[in-house]
């Protein structure tokens, strides 16, 4: 069994994977091929996401593509949420929550026994409906996670080189020492996606980004993550269906069944599933007939 571990450190801060199979390159270029193209990045076989006895999402079976924004779009209530968390384990903090079915991330199964959550965590980063900058200050706000990881490089780059590619370091390099709380919604969420990114991550997860943010910030974050998508694969949770017509390449779109647990009903090229869907409920969803 392949197990995903912590990656080795050289004294220059660079990181090394243990194991080959799992190593993921952020340097080269976005593949120009359509996303049925590229390389899966997670595969889900039959998973079900459970919270004590409630079936919260049942019998999900479907791959994600690398260097791809990925769309969940559903009604409330059908375990988008709790879909996205399963991906990085971050369901494993709720008591009594437990996942069945098998979650391939790079061919690694990460619900094997020996897999580190912590280490699952670092690779696929999390930004969350709220901005949730810590109550430190912007540089400290960035390398908080680099010093916990034991990074050994110069921090001062790693900070700007994670400012720029949140689109933030304009706005706040005079600054950088004043109270990441001090910023507008906006900066705020660009700084947790600069926090984010500060770790070397393989995939972002993106939980509604936007919900909480005007429309002039939610531009600003949709088109941070069209650059991104060029060296991280994204994945986001919205109920704004013009957002996911935007910005996403694939769409997954949930729905509920009489148990209350959301299960998948359609997943293709957003293109197709605002345009052609295949199915009568995703034609409906889309086009603001119910949900």
């Amino acid at each position: 069994m392949v197990e995903l571990k912590p990656e080795q450190q050289t004294t220059d801060g660079q990181h090394h994977a243990r194991d080959l199979s799992i190593r993921v390159s952020h340097d080269a270029k976005a593949p120009e091929e359509a996303p049925a193209g590229r390389e899966v990045v997670f595969e889900l076989d039959n998973v079900s996401c459970h919270y004590g006895s409630f079936r919260a999402v049942k019998d999900i079976s479907l791959d994600i593509k690398q260097h791809a924004i990925t769309a969940i779009i559903g009604p409330s209530g059908t375990g988008k949420s709790t879909l996205l968390r399963s991906f990085n384990r971050m369901n494993d903090l709720v008591p009594g929550a437990h996942v069945t079915g098998q979650i391939r991330y790079h061919g690694v199964d990460l619900y094997a026994p020996k897999v580190d959550p912590v280490e699952v965590r670092r690779r696929i980063g999390m930004v969350f409906q709220k901005p949730n900058p810590f109550p430190k200050s912007i540089f400290d706000n960035i390398a908080f996670g680099p010093r916990v990881a034991g990074w050994k490089g110069k921090m001062e780059e790693l900070v700007e080189e994670s400012l720029r590619r949140a689109a933030l370091w304009d706005e706040v390099k005079d600054k950088l020492r004043t109270s990441g709380l001090a910023l507008s919604g906006g900066q705020q969420q660009r700084l947790c996606i600069a926090r984010a990114i500060a770790v070397s991550p393989d995939v972002i997860l993106m939980d509604e980004p936007c919900s909480a943010l005007d429309p002039v910030a939610t531009l600003r974050i949709e088109e941070l993550m069209i650059e991104l998508k060029q060296n991280y694969t994204i994945v986001i949770v919205t109920h704004n269906m013009q957002q996911a017509a935007r910005v996403s390449d694939e769409t997954v779109f949930l729905t509920m069944d009489e148990d209350r647990a959301g299960y998948l009903v359609e997943r293709g090229p957003t293109s197709q599933i605002f345009t052609n869907p295949q199915n009568r409920l995703t034609e409906d969803y889309v086009s603001g007939r119910f949900g």
